[in-house]
């Protein structure tokens, strides 16, 4: 009886022991429940079903892998059946190869930081898709990140530096297409880094060569381009794959440890030095495929490990050492396609236990495969005279700019100096009378010398508009009644805008602005100057302005009048409201819409030098003509920012010209997009609520409480999904540099354009065809 009462608490304790050793918390079993929610019930874990133990403990199937310590996950691997790799991936799902358009990548990775003590992650081939989130940093004991072969994008998001215990990443297969990340030396446990298959592209950082603890380098088959960095500070390399790039500088230096070098399909030239012959450890070297010369160093053939030289495809030429020897590990030397003479070497030519591959060359060998020895000369020959020339030409072409710069700035400075005599310290006024400028048809000196104007600018400058001139008040107040109240048609923050009629019957619009009295009349012009010239179909033509002088007894300023086109059917935001029923636009007129804007939009980001940045994009500022055509006002405020900022735009947004950045467009951008989504009503909730929302948006049920019921009832789901997609990304982003480009945002508006029209159509055949079946 003592045995029992004394085995009966052993019991109980060592079942409580296993149950909290061994069993793992309920908790974590849900989050493995929801991520295999997140990812659409792969058919492998349906074993999961009805099974009610430990997953620790369960047996899984090959595809999976659980490891548990103390009630936690400390490594989870999942291989899926996605298929590898796509032509082209545009940031939305692609049915059968992408988990659905429902999928969230935020709220699966919100979902796998909740394993806490994750140590290993593997998720290969799931068809995960999206911008990476930076949430993955919460994970901060894990070492080892696989998540390739999935259809993750974007840029590799700063916060994964405080992933300090990480020793193996991995993204391989993927679609990240900005640059290696400067940051990665702040991994200091950092052994193995391989981002191959992507769309990477820039300069390899110097910040690589910082990472001691590095010993695999993977960046192959991606568009980095630029000088390698000196990789010799990198002791424990052992692998560098490099290949398929587009590097053009001569080969780096690398670490004597070095085993495995493979740095083909990339532009490198310049001699194979010396360093190369002394890496005693190297195994695999494999250099074809770029634009080397010069002979290789002998001692490279004789290296005590090497078993695999690739030199083919280059522009290696001369004669081979006759006594060159080969170490007996090598087993394959591809010499092909260079100009090498001479003698082919015995170690080359006699060895039966390797395979030597050398057409294409001259080598003094009977062979049909060699080229006379005249060939490879005369190519040197051709090369050298070449290279003559462009260096020649080279030096004319420079020579040609210095002297058109030279005399540019010379013709600049006697422009401003007759300009500056003419004008003197004067306060300039515009006078009473009417004063009509004859602007140049080019561009003015003063912006050729400062490279203010692009040619695609210049050229659209004044093709198909009437030309720009300077108006008087006077027939401003003519043309508007005195700016009666009548012909008022709004005020935002640059301005009250009025319409009026000029002498010739022209309709225009005129925007009042406040002018600071101590302008600078020059560089106001400049700006104007600039702007008179951005001409595109979907902005609104800016035709000339007015500088009002007249001194005016309460006020430290001058008025600013710019005088644009009138574009007569209302703006798009009114054709988004409820008010107005009869006039809502349905789905594809508002791509249209979309389209055009975007269209303005990049033309100012590309069309100008420097770039017209934050460009007032509200769904208020884009207006409609008579044929329904969308055109940009607003635009190009920042430029004339210097000189009003202060008189008036102070509280209402406007930002100076140093000051605007692409990242304003793109985001005001994402918010016109949204509007259009949910009609005025929902976006007056404010940006907070809707960014908030945009979680939320992959739910169908979701879809149907705030996207606009016109949307949802004249849209294709394809169409309506990427919109979406796209508009998240440019208000949803944590960082500049995870934003799409308006080149992106362009593209995915056309895509979603044809694949509404590609619906209608088809729902139009289908009502053709249910009518002719009804047809008596």
């Amino acid at each position: 009886m003592g045995c029992l009462r004394t085995f009966v608490p052993v019991l109980l304790s060592w079942i409580f022991f296993t149950s909290t050793t061994l069993q793992l918390g309920s908790y974590e079993t849900q989050v493995l429940f929801q991520l295999r929610k997140h990812l659409e019930y792969p058919a492998f874990l349906n074993v999961w079903e009805n099974f009610n133990g430990d997953l620790c403990s369960f047996a899984s199937p090959p595809q999976m892998s659980i490891k548990c310590e103390n009630d936690s996950v400390t490594e989870l691997r999942i291989m899926g059946d996605k298929p590898a790799k796509v032509g082209e991936f545009y940031g939305f799902a692609i049915p059968n190869q992408t988990l659905s358009q429902s999928f969230s990548i935020d709220s699966f990775v919100v979902t796998l930081t909740r394993l806490l003590s994750l140590r290993v992650v593997s998720l290969v081939s799931l068809g995960i898709w999206g911008p990476l989130p930076d949430k993955l940093y919460r994970l901060n004991s894990l070492e080892v990140l696989d998540l390739s072969s999935n259809f993750i994008s974007g840029s590799i998001p700063p916060k994964m530096s405080r992933l300090v215990k990480l020793q193996t990443l991995t993204l391989d297969g993927n679609f990240f297409n900005d640059t290696v990340p400067e940051w990665l030396d702040s991994l200091t446990n950092l052994a193995r880094l391989s981002l191959k298959n992507n769309r990477l592209k820039g300069p390899l950082p110097s910040s690589v060569s910082k990472i001691k603890t590095m010993s695999e380098l993977v960046l192959s088959h991606n568009l980095l381009s630029g000088k390698l960095p000196d990789l010799t500070g990198l002791p424990n390399l052992q692998l560098l794959d490099l290949r398929e790039n587009n590097f053009d500088s001569e080969l780096p230096f690398v670490p004597a440890g070095l085993a495995n070098v493979f740095l083909s399909n990339n532009s490198f030239s310049g001699l194979i030095h010396e360093q190369f012959g002394m890496l005693s450890e190297l195994q695999h070297l494999d250099l074809s495929k770029n634009f080397l010369s010069g002979t290789p160093p002998a001692a490279l053939f004789s290296l005590p490990n090497i078993s695999y030289l690739n030199l083919s495809s280059n522009i290696l030429g001369g004669p081979l050492q006759e006594d060159l020897k080969c170490g007996e590990a090598l087993s394959l030397v591809d010499l092909s396609d260079n100009r090498f003479t001479g003698l082919l070497p015995s170690c080359l030519s006699t060895a039966d236990n390797r395979v030597v591959k050398i057409s294409g060359n001259c080598f003094s060998i009977d062979s049909r495969n060699q080229h006379p020895p005249a060939y490879c000369k005369e190519m040197d020959k051709r090369k050298t005279k070449s290279t003559v020339k462009e260096i020649a030409l080279l030096l004319g072409v420079i020579g040609g700019i210095v002297i058109i710069v030279l005399t540019l700035l010379a013709v600049g400075f006697l422009f401003f100096c007759k300009r500056q005599h003419a004008q003197g310290t004067v306060d300039q006024r515009t006078p009473a009378k009417v004063v009509q400028d004859d602007p140049p048809s080019g561009i003015s000196p003063e912006l050729l010398v400062n490279a203010r104007i692009i040619s695609q600018a210049a050229k659209l400058g004044t093709q198909n508009a009437p030309a720009y001139r300077v108006f008087s008040i006077v027939e401003l107040e003519e043309a508007t009644n005195g700016f009666h109240p009548a012909v008022f048609l709004g005020e935002g923050s640059t301005g009250k805008v009025y319409k009026g009629r000029l002498e010739n019957g022209t309709l225009v619009a005129v925007r009042s602005l406040a002018l600071q009295r101590k302008y600078s009349v020059r560089n106001l012009k400049l700006q104007l100057d600039l702007l008179s010239k951005l001409s595109h179909p979907h902005l609104v033509g800016l035709l000339g302005h007015c500088i009002d002088g007249r001194v005016q007894s309460d006020s430290a300023t001058d008025r600013l009048f710019l005088v644009y086109e009138f574009v007569p059917n209302g703006n798009f935001r009114s054709l988004l409201s409820e008010t107005c029923p009869e006039k809502v636009q349905k789905w594809s007129d508002r791509l249209a819409v979309l389209i055009g804007v975007a269209k303005a939009v990049h033309f100012l980001h590309t069309g100008v030098i420097p770039p017209c940045f934050s460009n007032r994009l509200k769904t208020n500022n884009v207006l409609l003509d008579e044929h329904g055509i969308a055109k940009l006002s607003d635009y190009g405020m920042s430029m004339i920012a210097d000189e009003t900022e202060n008189a008036e735009a102070k509280g209402h947004g406007f930002k100076p010209r140093h000051e605007a950045k692409l990242e304003d467009d793109v985001y005001s951008f994402g918010f016109i997009m949204l509007e259009s989504l949910v009609g005025p009503v929902v976006s007056e909730k404010g940006e907070e609520f809707l960014v908030n929302e945009m979680a939320s948006f992959s739910s169908q049920d979701y879809r149907r409480k705030i996207v606009d019921p016109v949307v949802l009832t004249t849209s294709s789901q394809e169409s309506l999904s990427i919109v979406i997609s796209i508009t998240n990304k440019c208000i949803s982003a944590e960082s500049s540099s995870s934003l799409p480009s308006f080149e992106d945002v362009l593209w995915n508006l056309q895509y979603a354009a044809q694949v509404q029209a590609t619906a209608d159509a088809d729902d139009q055949k289908s009502d053709t065809s249910q009518t002719e079946l009804h047809l008596p």
